[in-house]
């Protein structure tokens, strides 16, 4: 999803430069210039756009965390019990 926003961003700001609306850059730095304006926009973006994905996603991880731990916690309790 990140990458299709910036994809995005790539091509308006390369549309933006190519009618006039933004500076071509200095010299042959044109794809440069769009890379990176693409980049400094599309970074925000993602950031606002992706939350609700990102909030599931940790979600997700912290479930698995927290699993690995009482699995984890499970198996010293039987050690201890099999020692003793």
């Amino acid at each position: 999803m990140r990458l299709s926003i910036f994809v995005g961003c790539f091509v308006v700001v390369a549309l933006l430069v190519r009618v006039g609306a933004l500076p071509r850059g200095l010299g042959d730095s044109n794809f440069v210039w769009v890379l990176l304006l693409a980049i400094v926009i599309s970074a925000p973006l993602s950031f606002i756009l992706l939350r609700k994905q990102r909030d599931q996603m940790s979600e997700q991880i912290v479930t698995r965390v927290d699993d690995a731990k009482a699995k984890l916690e499970a198996n010293r309790s039987r050690e201890d019990g099999a020692v003793r």
